[in-house]
């Protein structure tokens, strides 16, 4: 009973630790564009910090697998947002009128059905061996294998795409 509550804990663990990370990204941005270089290297510091704490925590509760363990459970979870929730949250964003939220909502949908096509792709392709690249545009998370003229989600330009 004991290792079941031990389990839960490392869970909460990982998406506590896994949720300060991104918070002091972008506390950190915050702190760049106030000119604050110090606190901004402090928030970037701890951030790395605690994805090195949310890593381990995850790793002890045994949730990595075989990559291609790890890519199906990577599609099951971009499926399961793309598919079922952000529709509800764009419904929601939608019935409040809230624009800035029904934006970000309706950009991560369509980038995470992006994403979960890309992890099918890539588990049927596993063996290959020439390298991918892999294109991140930066406005809206959509990923791309070539560098495009401009995103297909957002429009953001090619040229401001980060190359993996």
């Amino acid at each position: 009973m004991e290792e079941q509550k031990t389990l839960k804990n490392l869970m909460e663990a990982f998406a506590g630790e896994s949720q300060a990370n991104r918070k002091y990204l972008a506390y950190a941005k915050k702190a760049e564009a106030d000119g604050k270089i110090n606190a901004a290297k402090l928030f970037k510091a701890a951030s790395d910090a605690e994805t090195l704490h949310a890593l381990k925590h995850f790793e002890v509760a045994g949730k990595i697998g075989s990559t291609a363990d790890n890519l199906k459970d990577a599609v099951n979870g971009e499926t399961h947002e793309y598919q079922n929730m952000y529709p509800d949250f764009v419904k929601e964003a939608e019935k409040e009128g809230n624009k800035a939220a029904l934006n970000s909502f309706t950009l991560a949908m369509k980038a995470e059905e992006v994403h979960a096509r890309l992890y099918k792709e890539a588990l049927e392709n596993l063996d290959q061996t020439e390298e991918v690249f892999y294109y991140l545009c930066p406005v809206c998370g959509n990923i791309e294998k070539s560098v495009p003229e401009k995103c297909s989600i957002c429009g953001a330009p090619g040229s401001k795409f980060i190359k993996y």
